[in-house]
């Protein structure tokens, strides 16, 4: 009888032990939209990739992440140990009913969508050509990675050509890349999923805590492109930007003025429908409005929908016509036909009295 108390005890502590283990599992729900904008991340910087610092360790490329307070500001690429068998699939910035939406990064089993965005290094839009998983370690593609083959024996090299020198941040809207996500790319969406790392959170926070990381005060070139290890803004394995990808313009409205009043839905690239690109304006006399902060190749700045206004009257729409006399649109009706009087009375008879509706008539 104690024997089997003391089994049930121990089947009910290592239940208690699974059921937080299933519920912190990597959930196959799509990544959430975390916030939307007014205004267009500035270009991608160009910059150089820091060698890898051991076996294991996968690139997450650099981004730009968004503050409340003082706007966009880079979150510099670093290598990650990665979970065995994993691979990273970037964030990206897309246009979503007229506001620039941020679609969080994850790891799983393949590449899904990430925007058509350029990161560079093995991500050029579509797939990852940096390396992969052969049984539990991972093999780099030195034609693309910066690999020290000297403490990094797991290496190959394959060439590859990417069409796509854009350095533009977001996709859809005037002047983002204009991509849809493939047939594998959406599998991939529906696969399960595993948040970034703790590393990686860190990681970004503190380049929002960084001041030289914000591109109002870098206009796009970050002092601290990418890093060797996460959280390391220091030393010999940080890397600074080259040059910005395009040239920078300041927003014309501050952070506070861009921030959308709540996050749009996240909606893939697929059914955004006639919503995918904003309103343009092309006349000189609207390039100072703050709504219009956008350079040819990419856009800063975006008005909101247009079904948040109601439509002007067109000059040359047709009036409503004046109403005209009845006379003129109805002929005049026909007098009423008097009623017949009533036959006269013989002399030795009176009349009846007249009926009063009749006198009325």
């Amino acid at each position: 009888m104690k024997l089997h108390r003391a089994v049930r005890f121990l089947s009910f502590a290592l239940l208690l032990l699974i059921v937080p283990a299933a519920l912190s599992s990597p959930s196959s729900a799509q990544i959430a939209v975390g916030l939307s904008v007014r205004i267009g991340p500035p270009a991608l910087p160009i910059y150089a990739q820091p060698i890898c610092p051991g076996p294991g360790n996968l690139w997450t490329p650099g981004y730009w992440g968004w503050n409340d307070d003082a706007g966009y500001y880079w979150v510099p690429g670093t290598w990650v140990v990665a979970p065995v068998g994993m691979l990273w699939t970037p964030g990206y910035w897309g246009w979503n009913h007229g506001f620039y939406a941020w679609n969080g990064g994850y790891w799983g089993p393949h590449i899904g969508f990430y925007g058509g965005i350029n990161y560079g290094f093995g991500y050029g839009g579509v797939g990852f050509f940096g390396g992969e998983w052969r049984g539990g370690a991972f093999f780099y593609n030195r034609a693309v990675m910066n690999v020290d083959s000297v403490h990094i024996t797991n290496v190959y090299n394959r060439t590859v050509v990417v069409n796509n020198e854009s350095h533009v941040a977001f996709n859809g809207g005037e002047g983002g890349v204009a991509a849809h996500a493939t047939a594998e790319e959406e599998s991939a969406a529906r696969e399960p999923h595993q948040a970034p790392l703790a590393a990686q959170t860190e990681h970004e926070h503190a380049a929002s805590q960084n001041r030289q990381m914000f591109a109002s005060e870098n206009h796009g070139v970050p002092a601290v492109a990418a890093t060797a290890r996460p959280g390391e803004f220091s030393g010999h394995g940080v890397v600074a930007a080259k040059t910005a990808g395009a040239e920078y313009h300041a927003p014309a409205i501050s952070p506070k003025e861009a921030r959308a009043p709540a996050p749009a839905e996240s909606r893939s690239s697929e059914d955004r429908g006639n919503n995918s690109r904003p309103e343009t304006n092309n006349r000189p006399e609207m390039n100072n409005r703050p709504e219009n902060n956008s350079r040819p190749d990419q856009a800063e700045g975006n008005r909101p929908s247009s079904e948040s206004h109601p439509p002007a009257r067109a000059e040359n729409a047709p009036r409503a016509e004046t109403a005209r006399p009845q006379s003129e649109s109805h002929p005049k009706p026909a007098p009423k036909a008097k009623p017949p009087k009533p036959p006269k009375a013989p002399k030795h008879q009176k009349a009846p009295p007249e009926e009063k509706h009749d006198k009325a008539r």
